[in-house]
């Protein structure tokens, strides 16, 4: 019994010990700093009226309208390439992608040879055909082929252009 007594006693000493004031410091603080602050709030933006827009251009041409774009395929086919032709060893590879290595001639005839990106070499004659863009060789040099390639613009002609591949300098590889 005097065993329970005593937990019982220390118990209430224990409890009697925390019943003082309870943050009594964190209370002080807090009244001081309240006190000293002074915010001042800022009014309001003014609200501007809402003025709705007035879309106005219903009645123009849809840029993005594929009629449009078909009307310009058909005006401009006087320089279309002719797609039911076979294509050409060549005509499998950018033009970029080819090199010039060399000319071959018999009599009055000049052939050049191209050489692919994986190592076959070609020889092209005036009127072959190379390069993904319909490019036809209209003129052969010792230093240059000439080609002239059909492609399409952004209105969905077709256009001339001219490119030039030149020959490959051997010693600026090494």
């Amino acid at each position: 019994m005097n065993r329970s007594l005593a937990t019982c006693l220390a118990t209430s000493l224990f409890l009697f010990g925390c019943a003082g004031e309870e943050f009594g410091d964190l209370k002080a603080w807090m009244d001081e700093t309240t006190g000293t602050l002074k915010s001042k709030i800022e009014p309001l933006p003014e609200v501007k009226p809402y003025q709705p827009f007035i879309y106005s251009a219903f009645d123009l041409v849809d840029p993005f309208n594929r009629s449009k774009m078909e009307v310009a395929k058909k005006a401009g086919g006087a320089l279309a390439p002719n797609l039911s032709r076979p294509k050409e060893t060549l005509e499998a590879y950018d033009l970029e992608k080819l090199r010039m290595v060399g000319t071959l001639q018999k009599g009055k005839e000049i052939n050049a040879l191209i050489r692919t990106p994986d190592g076959n070499l070609y020889r092209v004659k005036m009127g072959s055909y190379m390069g993904q863009n319909f490019g036809m060789v209209t003129a052969i040099s010792d230093t240059d082929i000439t080609l002239k390639e059909i492609v399409e613009d952004s209105g969905g002609d077709w256009v001339e252009r001219t490119s030039v591949l030149a020959l490959e300098d051997t010693e600026q590889k090494k």
